[in-house]
């Protein structure tokens, strides 16, 4: 089951009533967070994914279940914006090198909805939100390379893991907004 913040019940909606409630919807819910759009409209998806574009919010994916459209999208906010600190980077076209070594482990920061319809396989779930209780559970002897969509929420995951102890660590940029390799969908559904 995809998990979500908020749902938004759209059945029945045609163009542009589901873009009118997802935009009222998003208003209220805090960055990061991911609001399920249900939809019966075929016309949806491109009107989110358009929509989406246009205001910087991310189109994460859908699935289809009978006649009943779940649209995933995440707000951005100021983690999608904010300007990279950590020194510390390898690029996309250097990463799958780099995972080849035996000590290798892919941290994947993203929301679990985002892990879910598209992820570099092997990569290891722990959004951003969870990296503080769960990095006690990581083995500091790994080098760890950090992804998310765009190297901002991974810069800030790379500063948090080394300011608890963790010495070999590296920013992916630009992160899986311009990922071109091999994803896995656990997902059941269609990404954006």
């Amino acid at each position: 089951m995809i998990q979500s913040d908020n749902v938004l019940d759209a059945k029945g909606l045609a163009c542009p009533m589901p873009i009118v409630k997802t935009r009222k919807m998003m208003k209220d819910m805090e960055d990061g967070q991911v609001l399920e759009v249900q939809s019966t409209d075929s016309g949806t998806t491109a009107d989110l994914q358009a929509w989406t574009e246009s205001v910087g919010h991310q189109y994460v994916g859908h699935v289809k279940e009978a006649d009943v459209w779940r649209h995933f999208v995440r707000k951005s906010g100021q983690e999608d914006q904010s300007q990279k600190e950590y020194p510390v980077t390898v690029d996309n076209s250097q990463l799958m090198d780099q995972l080849q070594q035996p000590d290798a482990v892919l941290l994947d920061v993203r929301e679990e909805v985002e892990y879910a319809f598209a992820h570099i396989p092997g990569a290891q779930s722990i959004p951003l939100g969870q990296l503080d209780e769960r990095m006690e559970y990581l083995d500091q002897n790994k080098k760890f390379y950090v992804v998310c969509r765009t190297g901002n929420r991974s810069d800030m995951a790379c500063q948090k893991l080394v300011a608890h102890g963790f010495e070999r660590v590296s920013n992916v940029i630009p992160g899986m907004s311009k990922w071109n390799g091999e994803t896995e969908n656990t997902a059941g559904g269609m990404n954006s």
